[in-house]
């Protein structure tokens, strides 16, 4: 493998000529080149061999050309696939902000790394209860093809306090409408 630092040098010099829309991952599937000592955590931040990766810009290209695969996730180019580690989900939601759509009033998210996205069919919002967070709950947002994020507490809160509250089978829901469709933030 190439040293880490010298192949984030080249994507960083590649990204500023291209831009920084993800990678089409889906179009590559070289053969499985390794594993490379980078995790994830669940609060967002990135380690490579156990120090933080304190660069934006690396997490950032790193967050472009990530794929998700029978459970695992990789870092992908058109000539390398390296699996890494997600204690939770590769993206975190760290801002919310109403905007309109032609579908309606919508909730664009930001992840921290910067990639934006609205509510909806092709991002649905869904909210998971986990074994070992006391109850707590872990709303995930589709951000691209396989690839979620836990949504932050702070945003999640944001999204209750907008909520509405729906009855539906004796029961009471508090829900978000964001282009037209609906989401169940949970029951009351």
């Amino acid at each position: 493998m190439k040293d880490l630092e010298a192949q984030v040098s080249e994507l960083i010099k590649d990204k500023e000529t291209k831009g920084s829309k993800p990678a089409p991952v889906e179009l590559w599937n070289p053969d499985l080149s390794g594993d490379i000592d980078i995790v994830v955590k669940r609060d967002g931040r990135w380690f490579h061999e156990g120090s933080e990766i304190k660069r934006p810009e690396i997490v950032k290209i790193f967050s472009n050309i990530i794929k998700y695969e029978n459970g695992e996730y990789f870092l992908v180019t058109p000539v390398e696939k390296w699996r890494f580690q997600v204690e939770d989900a590769p993206f975190l939601v760290v801002a919310l902000e109403e905007v309109d759509t032609d579908q309606g009033q919508g909730f664009q998210l930001t992840t921290k790394t910067g990639e934006t996205f609205i509510l909806g069919a092709d991002h649905p919002l869904e909210v998971e209860y986990k074994a070992g967070l006391e109850g707590e709950p872990s709303p995930y947002a589709l951000v691209r093809t396989n690839l979620k994020a836990l949504v932050a507490r702070n945003v999640f809160y944001e999204l209750a306090e907008l909520a509405s509250i729906e009855e539906e089978s004796d029961k009471s829901y508090m829900v978000v409408y964001s282009q037209g469709q609906r989401f169940v933030l949970g029951e009351c």
